[in-house]
Formats: C-alpha cells, structure tokens, sequence
C-alpha cells in the first residue's frame, strides 16, 4: 500500500532544518530543553489530520491533493493511500485501521493496512451527510465526528453542522451534538470518560461527560477560543490550533503557546516515546520535541 513518492519536499537527509519558530512554556514544563520546531517535509496543498499508529508512525492527510501520507519513526516520507475522497480527520482504532473522515466523498471509512476500504457512515436520517471532518473512536469500539461544511454549501441535505456518534453494535448512527454553529476538531480522553469538541463557529472549545450510551452531557467550556484540530498530553493538557499552537490546562487556563511558521490545522503527539508533538500547518508538516508525553489511543 505504501509508496515512496517525490514531492519538492526537503531532502530526508536535512528533514531536521529549524525553522527560527519560537515555543513558550517551557515555564508549564511541556517543551523539552533547547528545543525549536522544526521542518519534516513541506510541498503540500493543505496538511491535516495527523494520526500515530502503534509504532509511534505519523499518518497525515494532504487534503486537496487527496493523499494520505505516513512519516515514519526513522523519518521517512511514503504515501499510503491516494484517491482519498479528500479525507481529512484520521484516527487509528485498536485493531490498527485507519478511520478517515473523508469530506469530499462525504462518508466516514476503516481503511486496512492492505488497502481495503468499508464505508462505517455516509448519511443520516436517510439524507447524505455534509462533510465529515474530525473524528475520535471511543474504548468501546463507537466513533464521534463532526460534520461541518467549508467552502460550497451547494448539495447540503443535512438541517445543520452537527456531531454524530457511530455505535459499536451496528445500530444506526446518532446526532449527539445538534447546538453548534460548525464544529470541527473532536477528541476525547483516553479513559472515554469525556469529548472534547471545538467549534471554531462560535470561536469556544467545549467539552462533554460521555454518557454509558455515547450520549453526551454536561457541556462546560473548556478554552474561550475555537480550533481546526485538538490533542491531549498526559497531564491532561489540551493543545489548540489557532494562529499557533495554544495549550490551555485541565482548568481552562493558558499555559503555553507556540508559534508556527504557517498557520497550523492540527496537532498530535507520535514518535517512539509519543514525546514528538507532529504539527500539520498547510504546505507542511513540522515537528516540536516535547518533556510530557501524549494521551493518544494506541
């Protein structure tokens, strides 16, 4: 499935070229000593979605060339997927598939290692769903995303940009969230107990008590601000994608904030160790070594 293709990008050999960008927080303890963001590759069209598989690999979506691409623990750029449906948001489950949002073709997918690819969700209510864009599967199995719409809205069946919950057993899907002007990025804590989801609509990032059924309850506002994307550290820190990197603590407080040399659109922590904060910012993919670790599903 994978492939070695050439881009523009930098050479491999000087993957590690710093980009002059500067990091805060190293007051909150996140940023490891004397480290700067650096530039992994670039070339791209618009980077997104950056999911770490069971190595600590970084899968990561161009999403208007619709290619899903993988940097490896060692460094190394491949594709591993093209005709991506214009996918998006990536997650790995625990069997080790690949979820991928794919807006362009409207459906949520599972795609395995060796290519197959199963449709898990492409309408609501009978009606074509709007343009999937983040997601996050639950430790029971069931998968939330969010489906917003950027762009044309021509061809919106859908009443509105909601968050829908895939259940495990193959029922149906739900609306889980329909009060949200467009939410977009979606995580949740590790241990399943709450959701995270960032409405960039209304510029807030809210977050839920995931109930026994995957309902959602007890919306609080977790960052006065929106996001395209979202990660969590294992103190339970949640990093933001702004006009930088922004870290806001359990309590909703700004801890930290990194500034990237273009815009980013999504965060997640990979590498060996999951100390590696991977950021996919438009044309490129940069990386900042951390002193916590992720709090991602592996």
């Amino acid at each position: 499935m994978q492939s070695t293709r050439q881009f523009g990008l930098l050479s491999i050999a000087t993957f590690a070229i710093a980009c002059g960008a500067t990091a805060t927080g190293g007051e909150a303890g996140l940023v490891a000593p004397h480290a700067s963001v650096q530039k992994l590759a670039d070339g791209f069209m618009f980077t997104e979605g950056p999911a770490v598989d069971a190595e600590g690999n970084v899968y990561f979506s161009d999403v208007r060339s619709s290619r899903t691409h993988k940097w490896s623990t060692d460094g190394k750029l491949t594709t591993f997927r093209e005709e991506t449906g214009n996918a998006n948001g990536l997650f790995f489950d625990r069997s080790g598939n690949l979820l991928a949002c794919e807006g362009g073709s409207r459906r949520v997918t599972r795609v395995a290692m060796d290519g197959t690819v199963s449709v898990l969700a492409d309408q609501f209510g009978g009606k074509k769903l709007n343009s999937p864009n983040d997601l996050w599967p639950d430790p029971k199995g069931g998968i939330y995303f969010t489906d917003p719409r950027y762009g044309s809205e021509e061809g919106l069946e859908q009443d509105g940009f909601h968050v829908y919950y895939i259940p495990p057993d193959g029922t149906p899907i739900r609306r889980v969230v329909d009060d949200l002007k467009k939410p977009n990025g979606v995580l949740g804590t590790a241990d399943g107990t709450h959701l995270y989801v960032a409405d960039p609509g209304a510029n807030e990032t809210y977050v839920y008590a995931i109930q026994s059924d995957g309902s959602l309850a007890g919306r609080r506002l977790a960052a006065p601000e929106g996001s395209d994307g979202m990660t969590l550290d294992e103190r339970g820190n949640l990093y933001l994608t702004r006009e930088g990197v922004e870290v806001y603590s359990p309590t909703g407080k700004k801890i930290a904030s990194f500034a990237i040399p273009e815009r980013p659109a999504n965060v997640v922590f990979g590498g060996v160790d999951l100390k590696t904060l991977y950021i996919t910012a438009r044309t490129g993919l940069y990386s900042l070594e951390m002193q916590v670790r992720g709090q991602t599903i592996r």
